[in-house]
């Protein structure tokens, strides 16, 4: 007999196996020179934690958040069997809503904390310069985090961008593995000129993600991992170019000159 496996349950672990599984095929990519932003070299010499650590830092944050998630669904009793919910009929048009919404709540929300984490000096010196010891991000080190981090950023965010988007379990399912091939991708250090979709559609993509980790200590470009509204609206967007490198590959450059001042914010100048 056959046990059926709720929406809630699938949507708590189908991520994890996409997270890895989509990792593994940009890491794939990264072996060609040509499709990269950074070296290997720069990816060897310039990043301060090895792959083994933030493989094994990313498997302990998974394990945490899948833990929560089960005991949530525990105490809310909607683990066992498709909730109504779930089963009801859905409109193409009414998730679509639903996940822009969720969409934008998300991004406030990592905007915002993201923002927070990097000016509060306590909170970047023990919190968050733990993720930008990845100098060069590794594809499966999206993830990679403090364990405070993570829960602030991630595990509450999603969970507000789930509950005030007003989305099934179901519909969610396809959110959240939405958004951690998106996450992945930004953080991948690749730059395909063609075929990539998410480097069609959305203009914060691995290149926008690439001037946070790289330009004047990550005072710009915070916003992730969709939009780059909140870094326009706020003051905080860098432009940058893509250029190719003469030993094959792209790099990523500021628009313009960055003129540094004693203050908190830089001047952009021609």
């Amino acid at each position: 007999m056959a046990f059926p496996i709720s929406d809630e349950v699938l949507g708590t672990f189908v991520p994890i196996a996409v997270y890895w599984i989509y990792s593994g095929i940009c890491m794939a990519l990264g072996s060609f020179e040509n499709y990269r932003l950074h070296t290997k070299t720069d990816e060897e010499e310039k990043n301060l934690v090895t792959k083994q650590t933030v493989i094994n830092n990313v498997l302990l944050l998974q394990t945490l958040q899948a833990t929560v998630a089960i005991f949530l669904l525990k105490v809310t009793g909607n683990d066992a069997g498709a909730s109504s919910k779930s089963q009801s009929s859905t409109s193409l048009v009414v998730s679509a809503g639903q996940f822009v919404m969720a969409m934008l709540v998300l991004d406030t929300w990592h905007y915002f904390m993201h923002r927070y984490f990097h000016r509060n000096k306590f909170l970047y010196r023990y919190i968050h310069s733990q993720h930008h010891r990845l100098v060069v991000p590794y594809a499966f080190g999206a993830f990679y985090n403090h364990p405070l981090e993570a829960f602030v950023l991630d595990i509450m965010g999603s969970g507000l961008s789930y509950l005030l988007s007003g989305m099934s379990p179901r519909t969610s399912i396809f959110f959240f593995c939405f958004t951690t091939i998106k996450s992945v991708d930004d953080h991948c250090g690749l730059w395909l000129p063609a075929g990539n979709l998410f480097h069609i559609f959305f203009s914060n993509n691995s290149a926008y993600h690439d001037v946070h980790h790289h330009f004047h200590g990550g005072k710009y470009n915070f916003s992730q991992p969709f939009f780059s509204l909140w870094d326009r609206i706020m003051g905080t967007y860098l432009p940058y170019t893509i250029e190719e490198r003469a030993q094959g590959g792209f790099q990523v450059r500021p628009a313009y000159k960055l003129k540094e001042h004693t203050g908190i914010n830089d001047e952009l100048v021609n």
